[in-house]
């Protein structure tokens, strides 16, 4: 089984924010991570979650996603987003970021499984340190869906 454990920081919301995820795959494991100059903090939470299942090579191994976002973990477990989809995702915030999520959803089928955050999970404090620093960063990325919104 194939874990991503995910977490999003924004510097203010809207602000410099940044993702962290941890990859883990039997004895492997990798970190990624990122910051941009502005965006919000759950826009963060589902970028980390894309980003982790792009990272992902192979298909047909089962994957959990581990998250403290209820935002995120929610919109996927009580079936939300596919309500979202089909009125088009009207007036739904990060509706470019839904559709980059949905065909990965469909590819990899990941189960989700929501963790307090800040409760002294190892790998969601990790998380949360990885998404800090990179919002943190220089060379902040340009959000740039974001920043064309709130222009």
């Amino acid at each position: 089984m194939i874990q991503i454990f995910t977490d999003g920081a924004a510097q203010g919301n809207p602000g410099p924010g940044g993702y962290g995820a941890i990859l883990r795959y039997g004895q492997h494991e990798k970190e990624l991570s990122d910051g941009f100059r502005l965006t919000t903090n759950n826009r963060m939470e589902l970028m980390a979650v894309i980003i982790g299942l792009e990272a992902i090579k192979k298909n047909g191994i089962p994957v959990t996603v581990i998250s403290d976002s209820k935002y995120v973990v929610e919109a996927v477990e009580k079936g939300w987003i596919w309500s979202w989809e089909k009125i088009n995702f009207k007036k739904k915030a990060n509706e470019d970021l839904w559709r980059r999520f949905i065909p990965l959803y469909h590819r990899f089928k990941p189960k989700f499984k929501w963790i307090k955050g800040h409760a002294g999970h190892p790998e969601n404090e990790r998380c949360d340190q990885l998404a800090v620093e990179a919002a943190q960063g220089g060379n902040l990325k340009i959000d740039v869906a974001y920043e064309k919104l709130v222009g």
